[in-house]
């Protein structure tokens, strides 16, 4: 565990980098009594005059020292229980790590330490305790890169510039970091299903422009990604799509799209309720649109035959509203989930999922149930994949679960599942 962390010697862009002239950060571990989730670390960024203050979470710590430690800031110590390293680099670049086994007796890394390399004298079981940034910052640099995304930190995309994720010089901005990491994560899902989705459109015989929708788009960080991605990293030729109800965002959205020379890219304001939409989309795709929101989403990929679906739910009320008027008997099974407020919460979310996932099985679909991001990053990180499968056999389960828990569910009803079973 990092007990704290003192980076100093800034960069000369410091500022371009994480947008202010800091001198110096101080972080430590937040040992306050009512410290919520997410605010494990307390930090102080100083310039010449000014303190700025930051909580971070043991993740988003990790990861602010992997981009900065030797980088942004060319000293960093870092204390954990067990060990003190430094992290050095040099004029040309070269970063080198420094550990050596804490003496309580001293506050300070100590500059003759510091000046040697005490590897030879590093038994391997000191070296397990090394913490997960010091790790990852190795990794980093025995591979001589970092993680191999997709969109590249250091090279400057012009939507992800004009957002607000990257500097001009395409360095990912620090708060920025967990928000580019999903719209990777994202980009490698919408890769893991483009085979199948263009082998349905060659056996269709169908050459036109791929088609993609996303509903809620909202700020359209995934709209304008799914976007490049196609056409200036696959080389495909596509229309992309972006639905939201918020008059604004739209506005803002279509107006980038335009100044960024995007003509396949465009926007409207809508509700995914009641949208039909003038052609039918190859790939359909929905980033926590809220409640049955995802159900009408679904429902409209099922009945146009969308070849691929990402959808990550978000706000499943409607079966916990249920939950709360139905009247499950108490021998049932189901019923101590159902005793205790969050566990219900939690438990109508991934019932909601679970019937989800089966009935889109049950319309022809072969789906996966997958991680998304980081529950760090995100709590609503539940991701289902749906690609088109007519051999596929699933969905035999999802009436029993209503059944038994006596509830309606939105998608159900939208699909004439119960006409058609």
């Amino acid at each position: 565990m990092i007990l704290s962390v003192t980076l100093s010697k800034p960069a000369k862009n410091i500022s371009e980098i994480l947008g202010e002239n800091y001198v110096r950060i101080k972080i430590k571990r937040n040992v306050a009594s009512n410290a919520k989730p997410g605010e494990e670390y307390l930090a102080e960024f100083f310039t010449a005059k000014q303190v700025f203050h930051k909580k971070f979470s043991e993740s988003s710590l990790a990861s602010f020292l992997d981009e900065n430690a030797g980088k942004t800031f060319k000293s960093c110590v870092e204390r954990t229980e067990d060990a003190e390293i430094q992290i050095l680099s040099n004029k040309k670049g070269k970063i080198t790590c420094l550990e050596r086994k804490r003496d309580f007796s001293k506050s300070d890394f100590s500059k003759s330490d510091s000046a040697k390399s005490d590897s030879s004298n590093v038994s391997s079981s000191d070296s397990e305790k090394k913490s997960v940034s010091l790790k990852n910052i190795m990794m980093k640099n025995a591979e001589g890169g970092s993680k191999n995304y997709i969109l590249k930190d250091g090279i400057p995309v012009p939507f992800l510039v004009r957002l607000g994720i990257q500097t001009a010089q395409g360095k990912v901005i620090s708060s920025k970091f967990d928000k580019f990491r999903q719209i990777n994560r994202f980009l490698e899902f919408v890769d893991d299903v483009l085979p199948s989705v263009m082998k349905i459109r060659e056996e269709k015989n169908d050459s036109s422009p791929i088609r993609v929708v996303d509903f809620g788009s909202g700020k359209s960080y995934l709209t304008f990604a799914v976007h490049y991605f196609l056409t200036q990293i696959k080389k495909i030729d596509c229309e992309v799509f972006g639905l939201d109800l918020k008059k604004d965002v739209i506005e803002y959205c279509s107006a980038l799209a335009s100044e960024l020379a995007f003509p396949n890219l465009k926007f409207a304001v809508g509700d995914i309720s009641d949208y039909s939409g003038s052609s039918s989309p190859d790939i359909v795709v929905t980033l926590h649109a809220c409640d049955t929101a995802t159900d009408f989403a679904l429902d409209y990929s099922v009945k146009r035959g969308v070849s691929a679906i990402l959808s990550v739910p978000c706000c499943q009320h409607e079966i916990n509203s249920q939950l709360a008027k139905s009247s499950v008997p108490k021998d049932s099974p189901f019923e101590p989930f159902l005793r205790f407020g969050l566990i219900k919460e939690r438990f109508a979310a991934l019932a909601t999922d679970a019937i989800r996932a089966e009935l889109l099985e049950k319309s022809g679909y072969k789906v996966q149930v997958l991680e998304f991001i980081d529950a760090e990053n995100t709590p609503k990180n539940l991701l289902i994949r749906a690609v088109k499968n007519e051999n596929c056999e699933g969905g035999k389960g999802f009436s029993n679960l209503m059944s038994v828990l006596n509830i309606n569910q939105t998608l159900e009803n939208l699909l004439g599942a119960k006409q058609n079973s």
